[in-house]
């Protein structure tokens, strides 16, 4: 009764794995290195450029905050031997509230970047996907894999889609 049931499992794992096998030799797989994609693409770059642009007039701020309590501190070292007890308080406190201030605003300048940086990933991430896909239709590919831990150079596309989208404007 034991061998009766497992026959027919048997035979039929047999059949599914041989034609699998058959089916393996028609499928086109291809691989992409993302991180190589959204180096060297051009998209990469132009979002890069416009994020140093779009935050330049903050980082200027930043630099004059910067500067201006450097030289406070500078000022009041240099004055502190003449100022009265409150006086090197108030100071200190100001200096102190200018520092947070300038943290702050660095803290959030940051965040604020960090936040586009990965708005503009995802976009250039979207538009290189869409141009793997069509690559994927042209070239009638089954399968297309993104970071594999290894893949052999034959199958690798990474440069087809770097000169598609560099090609798209």
């Amino acid at each position: 009764m034991y061998y009766q049931t497992i026959k027919p499992i048997a035979l039929t794992l047999i059949l599914f794995f041989s034609n699998l096998c058959i089916a393996a030799d028609t499928i086109k797989i291809g691989y992409v290195k993302v991180e190589e994609v959204i180096q060297n693409a051009s998209i990469s770059k132009t979002a890069e450029k416009k994020l140093r642009k779009e935050f330049a007039k903050k980082d200027a701020e930043l630099k004059k905050l910067t500067t201006e309590l450097k030289k406070k501190v500078e000022i009041f070292d240099r004055d502190q031997a003449i100022l009265s007890n409150e006086e090197k308080k108030k100071v200190q406190r100001d200096l102190a509230d200018m520092e947070r201030d300038l943290r702050r605003k660095n803290r959030e300048t940051k965040e604020d970047l960090n936040q586009r940086r990965s708005e503009e990933l995802a976009a250039v991430i979207e538009k290189a996907r869409a141009v793997i896909k069509k690559i994927a239709e042209k070239e009638k590919f089954d399968l297309i894999v993104e970071n594999a831990v290894y893949a052999a150079p034959t199958i690798n596309i990474t440069e087809k889609v770097i000169k598609a989208l560099n090609a798209k404007k």
